[in-house]
């Protein structure tokens, strides 16, 4: 099964509650929700009090994924606020044990994310605790980027070790420069999970409701297309 999470980084803020439920309603799966603190990486985007706001919209799973430091400061607000998965980046944690069972605690799915340059040697030591792993085919802080096409290598490397785990419950997700056409060789590299932020929210008119619709049916018919 493949999922689609449209991030919402690259919404229209302005409606941003109208925004997701047009996206679910075309056949998205999880919203996405970057959080950003102008220190781990170079920009500024929101906190839980907007995952608060939007919780009562949808029953479908919010997955945070912060860039934040240090992380567990913040991880019981966004449990409270209503996220389903917490994610985080493990130079952002002095304990990256202690950081996921602090998500576990507070009753959500723990995710670990992997920067382009960061090793997976710390799969080694917590794979078996994990419910998401997150790999960024670009530099985190800015959506619109480039994918990086080492990032096939690292999602093979990945699925690799999770079969090898049985834990095959673990997602396989993957953030940025997700497009229609290059989804089906990033789903055949190992991902089972989809962020995309502009190839969707840049789609069509602002002003239609429906735009969505076109993107979001070219990716699923490409991802029909891995076996």
């Amino acid at each position: 099964m493949f999922r689609i999470a449209p991030s919402i980084l690259s919404a229209n803020f302005a409606k941003l509650g109208e925004e997701i439920t047009n996206v679910l309603d075309s056949g998205a799966d999880i919203i996405h929700f970057d959080v950003m603190d102008n220190h781990y990486v170079p920009n500024l985007t929101i906190g839980p009090l907007v995952c608060e706001a939007i919780r009562p919209l949808t029953k479908a799973m919010i997955d945070v994924h912060l860039m934040v430091e240090p992380v567990d400061r913040i991880v019981p607000d966004f449990a409270k606020a209503g996220a389903n998965i917490i994610s985080f980046h493990p130079e952002a944690s002095n304990h990256i044990d202690r950081t996921i069972g602090l998500i576990k605690e507070q009753g959500c799915k723990a995710g670990l994310v992997f920067n382009p340059a960061t090793p997976l040697s710390y799969l080694d030591h917590i794979l078996d605790k994990l419910d998401l792993i997150l790999i960024m085919s670009v530099n985190p802080g800015f959506g619109g980027q480039k994918f990086i096409p080492e990032a096939l290598n690292k999602l093979r490397a990945v699925r690799q070790r999770i079969e090898a785990s049985g834990k095959k419950d673990i997602l396989l997700e993957i953030d940025g420069g997700v497009k229609v056409d290059n989804i089906a060789e990033i789903a055949r590299a190992g991902a089972d999970t989809f962020v995309a932020g502009s190839a969707i929210y840049g789609a069509g008119k602002d002003s239609d409701p429906h735009r969505y619709d076109t993107v979001l049916a070219a990716m699923r018919s490409e991802l029909a297309k891995v076996k």
